[in-house]
């Protein structure tokens, strides 16, 4: 893998130095992934975790910098282990083997190049999902354009002051617009399988929160005016205070069934297609465990 003098993997571009382990860009990661979790993972979408569940691979580090990351340990902290590309792809073997409906990166994008070279050593056989914040650059998209079947991004905001307080995260708003248009672009309409597993299209998160249903009621606006039904809309309410959002004490609580409701009804009222969440859904039990990788899925033994 080669080192990066100069990063323009995503929006920030900031323009870091990156060797194989370590980087002093936004990110602060090296090229080399860092994992943090590889498994069969079953609180996703219906369509997307179905019965088997989704191979997801959990990756270190972010090109975010969420207040209220229920990843935190990883996105901030980063936990994990160093793969090589040949092991990424090892990862997606060994997923298959498990009989999982899917193959999904979880906030991978700081990892292109590496992801790229991933996929050229072995392209799954089943549906990739790319589960990203939505903050991508155009261009990184375009390399995985014929790799990624599924794309999972967020909206976090429509009010760009809101994306620096909470995320770091300069005109947020238009690039997640313009990167998801991308998306749609690449993967087209939304198919399934028989078994209304999705087979290829984009589905938009919207993590509701507290305090902040206009914002979330003009992201739903945005997407309505822009795709139609072309992809669909998963209203989450699943917001746990965690990380540092105690600092922040409009947004240290969970929503409201009040709140979770406004925003619901705005999006039947636009008549949009897709997933909403119990209110349940909101406590920290639902969070992955971060506490070690099995190197099992590093290796691959064709012969079993």
């Amino acid at each position: 893998m080669k080192t990066i003098e100069h990063c323009a993997a995503c929006p920030h571009n900031c323009g870091a130095k990156r060797n194989l382990l370590e980087g002093d860009g936004f990110c602060q990661m090296g090229v080399m992934p860092k994992v943090a979790r590889v498994g069969p993972h079953y609180w996703e979408e219906p369509c997307i975790s179905g019965s088997k569940g989704s191979g997801a691979i959990f990756f270190s580090g972010c090109t975010l910098k969420c207040v209220f990351c229920q990843n935190y340990e990883i996105s901030a902290n980063h936990v994990g282990v160093h793969i090589t590309p040949d092991q990424l792809a090892n990862c997606y073997r060994n997923l298959e083997k498990q009989g999982v409906h899917n193959i999904n990166l979880v906030s991978a994008s700081h990892y292109i190049d590496a992801v790229v070279e991933s996929f050229k050593i072995y392209k799954p056989k089943i549906p990739v999902l790319y589960n990203t914040s939505g903050y991508e650059s155009v261009e990184s998209l375009r390399r995985l354009d014929g790799y990624i079947d599924i794309y999972l991004p967020d909206f976090k905001y429509s009010d760009n002051r809101l994306a620096m307080k909470y995320s770091g995260a300069y005109n947020y708003s238009l690039v997640t617009l313009r990167a998801i248009k991308e998306m749609v672009r690449q993967t087209g309409k939304i198919t399934y399988d028989e078994n209304g597993i999705i087979q290829k299209g984009t589905i938009v998160r919207l993590l509701v929160l507290p305090n902040h249903t206009k914002d979330a009621k003009a992201i739903l606006d945005t997407i309505k005016y822009n795709f139609g039904n072309k992809i669909l809309v998963s209203i989450m309410s699943q917001y746990t205070p965690m990380g540092e959002a105690y600092k922040y004490p409009e947004i240290n609580r969970k929503i409201t069934e009040k709140e979770y409701d406004e925003v619901v009804d705005h999006a039947i009222d636009l008549d949009m297609d897709g997933f909403v969440q119990e209110l349940s859904a909101a406590d920290e039990e639902f969070v992955p465990n971060f506490d070690s990788v099995s190197s099992d899925y590093f290796n691959y033994d064709s012969t079993h």
